[in-house]
Order: structure tokens, then C-alpha cells, then sequence
């Protein structure tokens, strides 16, 4: 199973609204590709983690990259993993702004990073899918 994990900085910061709207399409669309994965949302600033057929998903980021709502898209980590790891989600989602992030189990100041810049892409990229991971399980 191949991922993908980026993140990317909203041009202008999305309402509720806008959020609820955008989840609405990439969930029908993603169901029709075979794709999953999770989206975190923070103050303007995306994280995603993306997982499917390798060609799809490479497909996939490309049209998210000419998607004009946002730039600097960095990938943080891609690579392939013996099965799915958010299996039954074409696409998970958090707004980490209301959030109490200090009380999620197993929290750390790394939750408190913002989602994009050198706090993601300098360091060890298995933290981020880690990151996805922590919120995967404690999501209901």
C-alpha cells in the first residue's frame, strides 16, 4: 500500500463552513479512487496523509497541487506499508484549532508544531506519520 504525507498553507484561512465543504467532495471522491487517509487543519495550515494505489495517489497529489486554495506544498514522507493504515476513511479530518491537543494520550510538545514549515520537514519524517497515527486512534 503506497502513502503519501505533505502539508501546505492556506492562501486565506478556511471557515467551518469551508472546511465542511471541502471534506464533502474529497470524501465522495476519494471513496470512487480507493483512496484514504487523514486530514489535520490548523490555523491555515494543512496536513495530510494520503493512501492507496500508488498511481492514483501520485495522481491525486498532483491536482492537489495545482488546487489554487493553497501553496508550499512540501511532501514530508512517502513510501509503501503492508496494509492501510485509516481503512475505512476516505478521509479522516481535525480542526486542530479547537482542539485541547494536552489531552490526547501520548501527547507531546510536537503536537503543538504548527503543521507546516521547518517543524515538519527538518525533522524525522516517521514523527509526522506518527503524528497521523496518535490522532487516528483517539478520534471518534
Amino acid at each position: 500500500m503506497f502513502f503519501i504525507i505533505y502539508i501546505s498553507l492556506a492562501k486565506k484561512a478556511f471557515s467551518q463552513s469551508e472546511l465542511i465543504e471541502l471534506l464533502t467532495k474529497v470524501r465522495a471522491n476519494n471513496e470512487k479512487l480507493g483512496v484514504t487517509g487523514m486530514l489535520l487543519y490548523k490555523v491555515g495550515n494543512f496536513m495530510q496523509i494520503l493512501e492507496g494505489d500508488e498511481e492514483v495517489v501520485r495522481e491525486l497529489l498532483a491536482k492537489i497541487k495545482d488546487d489554487q486554495r493553497h501553496y508550499g506544498i512540501i511532501t514530508l514522507m512517502e513510501g509503501t506499508q503492508s496494509e492501510r493504515q485509516f481503512p475505512d476513511w476516505s478521509m479522516g479530518f481535525r480542526d486542530l484549532t479547537s482542539v485541547d491537543l494536552h489531552s490526547i494520550p501520548g501527547y507531546s510538545e510536537f503536537m503543538n508544531s504548527p503543521l507546516g514549515g521547518e517543524g515538519f520537514s527538518a525533522g524525522n519524517p516517521t514523527l509526522c506519520k506518527n503524528f497521523m497515527l496518535a490522532f487516528k486512534k483517539n478520534i471518534r
